[in-house]
């Protein structure tokens, strides 16, 4: 069984499968207490889903395999092999650090700042807690992780409460930051079309994984 570790509902919806088990945490904390409980029968951890770029040339809709993933001047390696399957299955996409973070990086000077300082060319918040746990199992570890936003674009405000610790859209508080700061609107439009972008390859790339996303138990 794999383990594939999400930070949003609709991610998991896409990489769940019959040989696969979701683990979805909005936050840090549920996310590593449904992580743990759910690694009895693991024979991989995979972290997977959509995540900012760091590097100015990544786009929407771009692939990243990660090589490591490096959070607070720790790196935790991802398998040299599962990563390989990943790359050589996957045309186009980049293998390459991405940068772990327990908050949303708002703003395109927090992402430059970010990418000068670790080298990374992503980030998002589930892949530096997947990762950490998987070693901590002896367990491989791998990420996937699609481009929604890009380095030089900056999130809405409402993007800060879009996420219950489930991982589900938070609508009402959404549509209330926007009619709090409606100045946001043209971010939102942005952020919703380049999420979709990002959310239609991560289908894409499901679907060329098998049951097992390449994972050690692949046939």
């Amino acid at each position: 069984m794999i383990v594939a570790v999400c930070g949003m509902e609709r991610e998991a919806r896409i990489a769940g499968g019959a040989n696969v088990t979701t683990v979805v945490g909005g936050s840090s904390g549920h996310l590593r207490e449904r992580l743990e409980n759910a690694l009895a029968d693991a024979r991989g951890v995979i972290s997977i889903g959509i995540a900012g770029a760091l590097s100015p040339q990544l786009r929407p809709g771009d692939l990243v395999v990660a090589a490591a993933v490096l959070v607070q001047g720790k790196r935790f390696a991802a398998d040299a092999d599962w990563s390989a399957r990943l790359v050589a299955q996957l045309p186009g996409a980049m293998f390459a650090p991405i940068a772990g973070a327990n908050e949303l990086i708002m703003t395109a000077a927090e992402k430059a700042r970010m990418f000068e300082a670790t080298g990374a060319h992503a980030a998002d918040m589930e892949s530096h807690i997947a990762a950490e746990i998987a070693q901590s199992r002896g367990l491989p570890f791998a990420g996937l992780r699609v481009i929604a936003d890009a380095a030089t674009s900056g999130l809405p405000a409402c993007a800060s409460v879009a996420l219950t610790p489930e991982g589900k859209v938070n609508l009402a508080a959404v549509l209330g930051s926007v009619l709090k700061r409606p100045t946001q609107i043209p971010q939102v439009l942005r952020m919703a079309r380049e999420s979709n972008a990002a959310f239609a390859a991560l289908f894409r790339c499901r679907a060329l994984l098998g049951d097992r996303l390449l994972g050690p138990d692949r046939l």
